[in-house]
């Protein structure tokens, strides 16, 4: 009866281990065992222990791996965000560059007043006031070409001989004492009569002369008076006084060794009248008469020095 018995509880006992491992999904006995082997460090002392802790013990660290690297990827996608903002103080720089011509308009409404015949007027000067006092210079034969309202060069030539023949400041420049000189109507002298040219070495004037009236006063410059060298030998810059006559002319620029000579009219050796660039105030010429290159053109289209024609140097 006892060795019935003992068979009987190792049958319950093997029974009761089949039916724990036909629980299994997979029916497979060996399912039980793989679950206790693969939880380290536990004790295999009873299987429910170790079925329960198994799904525990590996949800934790997964959860730990997961969470730490986003915080460190956030800051990094953060940091580029500076760089588009820096440039953008760039585009501002220029605006002040159209803000500094501002004032030009203010420098603009510089206009002078209109000018009248008591103004002070000068090269570069237009208007009906200039005009007037230009037809008033060549009604008294101070040449000019025709009164067109505008202080240009010959207009300036013009004015310096009238300064010349009152014995006023030469400058070209029409002020009060030039308009009380115009005012008085005043003229150079004659010491010519009929049909001839003199030329005043006082006052640097040139005065052409047709039946013993004043055709055109010029602003003339003759010799300085200062030594220069002349091929070779040593001459002093001095127009000869005396009565001559036109004994040479040369229709177009000659070369001189001495400089330009714009359609001279030689009236005795080499001392001519000729047409130049520079007519000052003063004596300025090696010994030649000169005069502007407009004035020269005039002599010569109106005929007012033919050959033959007498000078007069005083």
């Amino acid at each position: 009866m006892s060795k019935g018995r003992g068979f009987s509880a190792a049958a319950v006992l093997l029974a009761a281990t089949v039916g724990v491992t036909a629980c299994s999904p997979t029916g497979d006995v060996a399912g039980g065992p793989t679950a206790v082997v693969s939880t380290p460090g536990t004790s295999s002392t009873s299987p429910n222990t170790t079925s329960t802790l198994s799904p525990t013990s590996t949800q934790p660290p997964a959860t730990s791996t997961t969470s730490k690297p986003k915080p460190t990827s956030t800051p990094s996608s953060t940091t580029p965000t500076p760089s588009p903002t820096t440039p953008k103080p760039s585009p501002t720089i220029p605006k002040p560059a159209p803000t500094s011509p501002k004032p030009k308009p203010t420098s603009t409404p510089t206009t002078p007043p209109p000018l009248d015949d008591t103004s002070l007027m000068k090269p570069g000067d237009k208007g009906p006031a200039v005009q007037r006092m230009q037809q008033r210079l060549s009604d008294l034969g101070y040449w000019l070409g025709t009164p067109d309202g505008t202080y240009g060069y010959n207009t300036s030539q013009a004015v310096m001989a009238l300064q010349k023949t009152a014995g006023l400041g030469r400058d070209g420049v029409y002020g009060p004492a030039t308009r009380a000189a115009l005012d008085r109507g005043v003229q150079p002298k004659l010491v010519v009569s009929g049909n001839a040219v003199q030329i005043n070495l006082a006052s640097q004037v040139l005065t052409v002369v047709e039946n013993s009236r004043i055709v055109a006063i010029l602003n003339t410059s003759t010799g300085s008076g200062e030594k220069y060298i002349s091929r070779g030998h040593p001459a002093v810059a001095v127009t000869p006084k005396g009565t001559f006559s036109v004994i040479l002319q040369i229709d177009e620029m000659e070369h001189g060794p001495l400089g330009d000579l714009w359609r001279p009219k030689y009236f005795t050796g080499g001392i001519a009248v000729h047409g130049s660039s520079s007519v000052p105030g003063y004596p300025a010429s090696h010994g030649c008469a000169r005069v502007s290159n407009p004035a020269m053109d005039m002599i010569w289209a109106r005929g007012l020095m033919p050959m033959g024609r007498t000078v007069v140097v005083f």
